[in-house]
């Protein structure tokens, strides 16, 4: 009985850790794994079970409740973000001063709120001048004068 009560803390442990590491480690996953561990934990504290079949009911549990559930809990835990509303709201129509000369097909820099960014435009303009942020496509800012 000592030796399944060992297992059973052993996959309680790899449970706590696997829940600990989803602090530091983005994508919501590891949490499901972590319920895994305790399931198995549960189950070895109550039924003798080799390790091969401990380990087939971990990965098993953890990939049903990934599958289940994840979209499910972000969701409703907020962590789905509007990413493009965001930076609509954060850049768009939003002035910037050109760093570097921009000209059709050569993207330049612009410095925006201190930082410098990669730019895009349809317009050749030079350095120093104001321009205004038209759109984004991911860190690239498409820009016009103003």
């Amino acid at each position: 009985m000592e030796k399944f009560m060992n297992l059973s803390l052993l996959w309680f442990i790899i449970g706590f850790v696997l829940f600990m590491l989803e602090f530091l480690v983005p994508g919501f996953i590891l949490f499901f794994f972590g319920i895994a561990a305790w399931i198995v934990a549960i189950l070895t504290f109550f039924i003798d079970i080799s390790l091969d079949i401990q380990l087939l009911i971990f990965l098993g549990s953890a990939l049903i409740t990934v599958a289940l559930f994840r979209k499910y809990l972000k969701e409703r835990l907020g962590m789905y973000r509007e990413t493009p509303k965001i930076l609509e709201d954060e850049f768009i129509g939003k002035t910037a001063i050109a760093e570097t000369e921009i000209a059709p097909g050569r993207n330049g820099k612009v410095d925006f709120k201190g930082t410098s960014w990669d730019a895009s435009s349809a317009d050749t303009i030079a350095p120093g001048q104001q321009v205004q942020i038209i759109e984004t496509r991911s860190i690239l800012l498409i820009v016009k004068l103003t």
